[in-house]
């Protein structure tokens, strides 16, 4: 357990840390020493393009610009292929062993909608959608949440019962 808590959450969070200082202190220096508030003003205009203008005032922009715009691909598409397997899995009623077909019909679903939220609204109507989906979904998250330590107390209390087998603490290894 506490491998899992110790890469699933501590090292994305302190990654997500890392990222941002250095690509945030970064832009902030280069906007206001090198781009005179360019940046800032090109941010303001569109921010679609932000890191694209951000790029620009680094060596090796068409590298860089390249390497983000595959690394954002591909976390878009391990996001809705997570997101899909989720939704296949509920829709399932549990089953992780799925037909082929069905998978593609919830990834090819969740592909329409982002497509029909961009194309009708831009990105203002995809964020919407995101944050109006995301807060009954935190609602859920802490509900899991309580469940897991409800569940990890009930584990612990039958693995140091009496007679059960192994009971004490569960050794270290070395």
């Amino acid at each position: 357990m506490r491998e899992f808590v110790t890469a699933v959450l501590f090292v994305p969070a302190i990654f997500t840390f890392l990222w941002m200082t250095v690509f945030g202190n970064t832009a902030i220096y280069v906007d206001t020493t090198i781009a005179n508030g360019e940046l800032a003003c090109a941010v303001k205009a569109d921010l679609s393009i932000a890191l694209f203008q951000f790029f620009e005032y680094l060596p090796l922009s068409a590298v860089t610009s390249t390497l983000a715009v595959l690394l954002v691909s591909i976390f878009f598409v391990t996001s809705c292929d997570s997101g899909a397997l989720v939704i296949d899995t509920i829709a399932a009623g549990g089953k992780t062993a799925t037909p082929a077909l069905q998978r593609v019909f919830w990834c090819a679903l969740s592909g329409i909608v982002a497509a029909v939220l961009l194309s009708t609204g831009g990105l203002t109507a995809l964020q919407s959608a995101t944050i109006s989906t995301a807060l009954p979904f935190s609602l859920v998250m802490l509900v899991l949440v309580r469940s897991l330590f409800v569940g990890m107390r009930a584990d612990l209390a039958r693995t140091r019962s009496p007679g059960s087998v192994g009971h004490g603490p569960i050794p270290r290894p070395a």
